[in-house]
């Protein structure tokens, strides 16, 4: 294979503030061969002079759309609605695969151009499990803004901030309520990290995943004053909440939390709002009584970018230096072409050299 040209990308979302690639993981690809090119950004947690000393060479924001045709575009969240054409491999997750808003129109931009999406959702192993993920960090947020929401502490806009500071802010006080809290999908990376952050506020939680979802008690669910929910579905389930269930006077649950944010797309399992919130407005009223709130916020882990934007990076820097065609990077690149025959694109549109 020829040298990797890897090129990171400014992210046009303002309230990204994550990398897929710090300082010190970008060093140890260039020791090891990797050409790195750093857009500036006003925004990433890890400033640009932290990647100039480790070797890396720089660029504006967006130049991107002329960087060298064999060059990795690398980012996290969605491109900009230009070009029209995407010439190159792009490594993001790009939310295109499950018919969500704009999915149609992002795989064509690819059609267009000869390019592709590895997108890192589909990066897995030969057993299909994900190879690197936010999930953990999505999760802990995810609980974490629940619990202040229940106890009225949420304040907006929400601020980037470091573990420590989060933490401090989740330590029950004298006047404050006791609650219980359900998390879905709780073996997983973001259920765990659900768990982990009331554990750090003292709440008492329920646990389910798949054996308690196979036969969902709605009783039971809506029993908890507070859910988290941690699952991506990947085929059809039945919905964990339906609108006659928020209907339901006998329902206790006041705060609701949804990581995963599959709004828009057939799998969703909480097919109850069309919408996700914001960093300035993080919970909405989906009812008003008895009140129940909703927190659906679809880049969680940027709240702590500098600790979510390490862990994701050494997960992601031993399959960067592997990078090709085959492996787990090829699955993505077969997962890319079913996507685009789903949606007619003739194979013969792509090259991939």
């Amino acid at each position: 294979m020829s040298e990797l040209h890897l090129w990171l990308r400014h992210e046009a979302r303002t309230t990204e503030r994550r990398t897929p690639v710090v300082p010190a993981d970008a060093r140890r690809l260039i020791e090891n061969g990797v050409r790195l090119t750093v857009e500036e950004s006003p925004q990433r947690v890890f400033p640009l002079e932290e990647y100039e000393a480790a070797g890396c060479r720089t660029a504006p924001a967006g130049s991107w759309v002329t960087a060298p045709p064999d060059a990795v575009i690398l980012g996290l969240k969605e491109l900009p609605d230009e070009p029209p054409v995407l010439a190159h491999r792009h490594i993001s997750f790009g939310h295109a695969y499950k018919q969500q808003p704009g999915a149609a129109a992002l795989l064509r931009r690819f059609a267009a151009g000869g390019g592709a999406l590895l997108d890192l959702e589909y990066l897995v192993d030969e057993h299909g499990r994900r190879l690197a993920a936010f999930g953990f960090w999505a999760g802990y947020l995810g609980a974490a803004l629940a619990v202040l929401q229940h106890r009225g502490r949420l304040r907006a806009p929400l601020r980037p901030t470091t573990k420590e500071e989060l933490d401090a802010t989740l330590e029950p006080v004298a006047d404050d309520p006791a609650f219980t809290a359900l998390v879905i999908g709780a073996l997983g990376r973001s259920g765990r990290g659900a768990s982990a952050a009331f554990d750090t506020a003292g709440v008492a939680q329920t646990r389910w995943d798949l054996a308690e979802t196979r036969d969902l008690d709605r009783p039971a669910l809506l029993g908890h004053d507070v859910m988290v929910n941690c699952v991506l579905a990947l085929t059809p389930v039945p919905p964990f909440l339906r609108e006659s269930d928020l209907d339901d006077p006998a329902r206790r649950l006041r705060t609701l939390c949804d990581v995963t944010c599959d709004v828009g797309s057939p799998l969703n399992v909480l097919p109850v709002y069309d919408r996700t919130t914001d960093w300035t407005d993080p919970a909405r009223r989906l009812r008003k009584e008895p009140p129940l709130d909703l927190i659906a916020i679809d880049n969680l882990p940027s709240l702590l970018p500098r600790e979510s934007s390490t862990d994701f990076s050494a997960a992601l820097l031993p399959q960067l230096l592997d990078f090709g065609t085959a492996g787990p990077w090829g699955r993505c690149l077969d997962r890319f072409h079913q996507a685009c025959r789903e949606l007619g694109i003739a194979e013969g549109e792509f090259r991939h050299d």
